[in-house]
C-alpha cells in the first residue's frame, strides 16, 4: 500500500516538528547558540554560524515549505525582507510587471529602492491576464502579484498567470499573505515563488515578526539561500519557535476567520450606510467564481468604503472589539485605515485610481464569538 500524502493539519503539526532525538521532546527546542564547535580546520557537522543556519530556523523552514507544497523554504526577519530576497532574482536593466494594487510597503520598496537601482516596473491591474500579457517586453524578467490584494481584495487568476509566464519564459512571485497556505497554494497552480509576511496569519497572535519564501525551483532556491546568508535578515530562534507553535493551529484559525468574515460581510453588504464592500466571498464580488476556484475559503479580510474620512473616524472610534491598529491576521479583530496607515507611501493619484479613498476601512476579522463582533459592527454603523 502506497502511503498517501498527509493532510494539511497533519503536516502543520508534524512537518519539521518531529520529536527531538536527544530527549524525545515533542516541541522543537530553541537553539539559541550563535556558533558551533568544529572538529578541526574546515570540518563541522552541518552547523557553523547562526546567521547561516540554525536548527530551530531549519525546522520552521521545513514546515513552511511543506505547507506550501514546495521543496525549499527560507525564513526571514520580516515580510519585507522576504520580498526583498525574492526580488533578488532581478537585476538592473530588467523589467518587472507588478500589481497596481498592493501593500504600500511593497510599492515603496519597488519605487523607492529598486527603481532607482535600475530595475524597471510596470504597475498593472492583475484582474485580466490579457492586460498583463500586453505589458511584457523584451527585458521583462518576472511578474509579481498579490491575490487577494491589499486592501482592495482584487484577485489574479493564478493558473492562467502561471501558464502565461511559462510560455513567455518569465518568473512569477505571489504574495500569499492574505490567504495563508491553508486557503491557497500558488505553487500548485503554476507559480514559481511564494512569499509571506509570517507576521500575519502564519504567526496569528500579533506577537512575532517574520517572513518566508518558498519555491520548488532549485536554481531560485540557491539564489534565495545565498541572499539570506549574505544579507542576514534572519529571524531569531525564538521567533522561529513561535511560528512553529502557531502553524499547528493554522487550519483551525483560518476556518474561524473565514466563517466570521463571511457572516460579517453578508451583514455589511445589506447596510445602506456602506458605500462599497470588498470581499471575494460575496456573490456580488466580480471575481467570486475565481475565488471559489482557486481558494479553499475566502479568508478574514474585508474592506469597506464608509463614504468619507469623517465616517471612517466615527466608525473606527465606536468599535470595542475591533482594535484600531496596523497589521492583520491575529486572533483578535483589527481595523485599519489604509490612507493613513498601510498605504500612506502610495501617491495620492495612485490611491484615487485604486479606490483607496479617505473613507476606506479594512477589517481583519478575528476568531472571537461572531455575535460579539456583529454587535461591535453595529456600534460602528450607528456612529456614522
Amino acid at each position: 500500500m502506497n502511503p498517501k500524502e498527509p493532510g494539511f493539519s497533519t503536516k502543520a503539526i508534524h512537518a519539521g516538528q518531529e520529536p527531538e532525538k536527544l530527549t524525545g521532546a515533542v516541541t522543537v527546542p530553541i537553539y539559541q547558540s550563535t556558533t558551533y564547535a568544529q572538529h578541526t580546520l574546515g570540518e563541522h557537522v552541518k552547523y557553523d554560524y547562526g546567521r547561516t543556519i540554525n536548527p530551530t530556523r531549519e525546522a520552521w523552514e521545513t514546515s513552511i515549505a511543506a505547507l506550501e507544497n514546495g521543496k525549499f523554504g527560507y525564513a526571514f526577519a520580516t515580510g519585507m525582507s522576504a520580498i526583498a530576497a525574492a526580488m533578488s532574482v532581478t537585476k538592473p536593466g530588467e523589467h518587472v510587471i507588478a500589481g497596481s494594487d498592493m501593500y504600500g510597503g511593497t510599492y515603496r520598496y519597488f519605487s523607492k529602492i529598486l527603481e532607482p537601482l535600475g530595475v524597471e516596473f510596470s504597475y498593472v491591474h492583475m484582474g485580466e491576464i490579457e492586460d498583463i500579457k500586453g505589458h511584457i517586453k523584451k527585458n521583462t524578467r518576472l511578474i509579481y502579484a498579490e491575490t487577494p490584494t491589499n486592501p482592495m481584495m482584487n484577485l489574479t487568476d493564478l493558473r492562467a498567470l502561471g501558464v502565461l509566464a511559462k510560455n513567455a519564459g518569465l518568473l512569477t512571485i505571489v504574495d500569499n499573505t492574505f490567504m495563508s497556505p491553508y486557503l491557497q497554494q500558488p505553487l500548485d497552480l503554476g507559480i514559481e515563488i511564494v512569499v509571506h509576511s509570517a507576521t500575519k496569519y502564519l504567526g496569528g497572535h500579533s506577537d512575532v515578526l517574520g517572513g518566508a519564501v518558498v519555491t520548488s525551483n532549485t536554481e531560485i532556491a540557491e539564489k534565495i539561500k545565498f541572499y539570506q546568508n549574505a544579507y542576514g535578515a534572519v529571524p531569531s530562534p525564538f521567533d522561529c519557535w513561535l511560528l512553529l507553535r502557531s502553524v499547528k493551529t493554522l487550519a483551525l484559525r483560518m476556518d474561524a476567520h473565514s466563517r466570521n468574515a463571511r457572516i460579517i460581510a453578508g451583514h455589511l453588504a445589506k447596510d445602506h450606510q456602506i458605500k462599497k464592500i470588498f470581499y471575494p466571498g460575496l456573490p456580488t464580488h466580480p471575481q467570486h467564481d475565481l475565488a471559489r476556484a482557486q481558494m479553499k475559503d475566502f479568508g478574514g479580510m474585508i474592506s469597506i468604503d464608509t463614504g468619507s474620512i469623517e465616517n471612517a473616524r466615527k466608525f473606527t472610534g465606536a468599535l470595542k472589539y475591533f482594535t484600531l491598529g496596523e497589521s492583520l491576521g491575529g486572533v483578535e479583530s483589527l481595523v485599519c485605515h489604509p490612507l493613513t496607515m498601510t498605504h500612506g507611501s502610495v501617491p495620492e493619484a495612485r490611491r484615487n485610481e485604486l479606490g483607496i479613498t479617505p473613507g476606506l476601512v479594512r477589517l481583519s476579522v478575528g476568531v472571537e464569538d461572531v455575535a460579539d463582533l456583529m454587535e461591535d459592527i453595529e456600534r460602528g454603523l450607528e456612529a456614522i
